[in-house]
């Protein structure tokens, strides 16, 4: 490492989207989309901008497909299937037919009304509050700058053409596509930090993937900070620091030291139970939103996915949607993860996120609206040909089901009405499935808390969905800014609500797992422990840290600390206690 002395030291906070630290030398890159001119154009021009669209979408598909096959060859055939999405968004018939209306019409350049039409799908993208959808922004731009780029070079302009290769830097930019991430040279890519993103995005689940240290959501770069100054990204905390001085880089040499040394102590665990000090068994799993996560997944030695979020197929080509589609994806995962299997939650995205022709009218608070099994017990057709491919895929290794966003009984009973008659429907053609198959519900909102002696009589397992459950017992928009402050895990209310859905779920002889981000903070696991969790999903690249954790826990001791923590009133206590216990159990782990 270079020492670098700096009296300009720069702190950015984020989120740490892909774990390990980085240091060296910035690059900074502009915006992914960039206005194209507006120029008017004879009618007798209109076949040739035709004929440029098409040469430029056929271009565009053989380096996505080139995309694919050279990641395929280095990194599996699991991580270039995400540019399948790609593809679809390339051939879109509907922007394509768009784009050749308005030039036909408006007598523009084709430029112009390719710019003009993704602009306003990804503007609109971006209007709307689930996170994950909005992140699916990226995608189109990344798509969309490749076909502007190969239309510039037929008009005779190399633009921004050239292949984007640095050479042994961190990257800054405002936003950075899978494409972009892929296409590294990840011997000269230390790390990278985007102004904009979320945990949900390709970008993010790539950069895991290819354990390049990630933070996103930075807001803003200072206008002021090079391309050639120094930057350091924690990808731990979240953490970017902008000309770091000679002590904080002393500070993260040592850390480095630290985080290697922890690395290689973990190693041995992959292939452990997850068992407590004084020998309880807590099960360890991983969460997913992508088949091509699998490998992540087995290679940390999870115990199975605990979480695998279905919403991919609803939000590109209908037709992607079908049973059979549907049912070879789930197979796949079933049988990747035997013996343990896998938690395959049903559809749990809104109204304002199923349709794209909806996209331009969003609900005014989608958190409080048309979604998850609200939105399946609507949509019972297609609600019953997802479960009937899951129950397909249920004859082929361990599967389970579980219903999102109950907040009634009858919603849950209503659910389960749907799912015997998809039984009957596999009965009629004579398609073998588990008839036994497992159900749990996902308990994320603080009215299913309430009833949740009632809910357990229903179903042989309890999910806590975290996320959501911080969101709304403190009535905190998670993705709003101006109140991230108040979006705490460790408030005694969320404790509490936790608390009560654990012993509710074992009153009754069922059993109970965390599956939200918090099941990842290892500084939280005393809770866990002492509350009786019997199952916590992770994210694969937390899961040995987890394991280490708990093994170093003794349930008695961590029960008498979830007994103090009742009387604590702020989230500042529990955490303070939180500290206390782990501190003293795994402190190497404390990075």
């Amino acid at each position: 490492m270079t020492p670098f002395v700096s009296t300009s030291e720069t702190r950015l906070q984020g989120i740490g989207v892909s774990p390990g630290i980085a240091i060296g030398p910035a690059e900074r890159l502009g915006k992914t989309l960039e206005e194209p001119e507006n120029l008017a154009i004879d009618k007798g021009r209109v076949p040739a901008e035709k004929e440029r669209l098409s040469l430029a979408l056929a271009a565009t598909r053989e380096q996505i497909l080139e995309l694919q096959r050279e990641i395929e060859a280095s990194e599996g055939e699991s991580h270039s299937a995400i540019f399948d999405a790609h593809l679809l968004i390339l051939e879109d018939s509907a922007v394509i037919n768009e784009v050749l209306r308005i030039t036909d019409t408006q007598l523009i350049s084709i430029e112009w009304a390719y710019y003009s039409v993704v602009k306003r799908y990804i503007d609109s993208l971006r209007k709307i509050a689930d996170p994950y959808l909005r992140e699916r922004a990226v995608d189109i731009e990344d798509v969309a700058k490749r076909v502007l780029r190969n239309l510039r070079l037929q008009a005779g302009d190399g633009g921004d053409a050239r292949p984007l290769q640095p050479a042994t830097r961190i990257l800054l930019a405002h936003d950075f596509t899978p494409s972009d991430t892929v296409s590294l040279d990840r011997t000269r890519v230390l790390g990278f930090a985007t102004e904009i993103g979320s945990p949900t995005s390709h970008t993010a689940i790539m950069a895991r993937s290819l354990n390049i240290p990630a933070v996103v959501a930075l807001h803003d770069i200072p206008g002021s900070f090079s391309a050639g100054d120094t930057v350091l990204i924690d990808g731990y905390h979240g953490l970017v620091i902008l000309n770091p001085s000679s002590g904080t880089l002393a500070e993260y040499e040592d850390l480095l030291e630290r985080e290697k040394s922890v690395l290689n102590d973990l190693e041995p665990l992959k292939n452990e139970e997850t068992r407590t000090a004084d020998g309880r068994k807590v099960t360890l799993s991983a969460n997913i939103e992508f088949i091509e996560e699998l490998g992540g997944v087995a290679a940390n030695g999870a115990e199975g996915i605990g979480l695998y979020r279905s919403e991919f197929f609803y939000l590109t080509k209908k037709e992607l949607r079908s049973e059979d589609n549907q049912a070879a994806n789930y197979r796949k995962v079933a049988e990747a993860t035997a013996p343990h299997g896998v938690i395959i939650r049903t559809l749990d995205i809104g109204g304002d996120k199923l349709r794209p022709e909806l996209f331009e009218n969003p609900e005014p608070n989608p958190f409080l609206g048309w979604r998850g099994i609200r939105v399946s017990l609507d949509e019972v057709e297609e609600f019953r040909l997802q479960l009937r491919a899951i129950l397909r895929a249920s004859a082929f290794g361990k599967v389970r089901i579980m219903f999102p966003f109950i907040s009634t009984l009858e919603e849950l009973q209503g659910a389960r009405v749907q799912l015997e008659m998809a039984k009957e429907e596999l009965n009629a053609r004579r398609i073998p499935y588990d008839n036994n198959i497992e159900v749990g519900a996902m308990i994320e909102i603080p009215s299913a808390v309430m009833i949740a002696d009632h809910l357990a009589l229903e179903v042989d397992f309890f999910s806590i969905g975290t996320n959501d459950l911080v969101q709304y017992t403190t009535a905190v928009d998670r993705i709003n800014d101006r109140v991230a402050h108040l979006y705490q895990p460790y408030h005694p209310a969320v404790i509490a609500m936790i608390r009560e859905t654990v012993e509710a779920a074992h009153r009754n002889g069922i059993w109970c797992g965390i599956c939200g981000e918090v099941a990842s903070d290892i500084l939280m696991a005393p809770i866990w422990v002492g509350l009786g969790v019997d199952e916590l999903s992770v994210g694969a690249a937390q899961l040995l840290r987890a394991r280490r954790a708990i093994s170093r826990l003794d349930s008695t001791v961590c029960r008498e600390m979830t007994d103090r923590i009742r009387i604590c009133g702020t989230s500042s206590a529990v955490r303070a206690q939180c500290l206390e216990l782990a501190s003293g159990a795994y402190p190497e782990l404390l990075l």
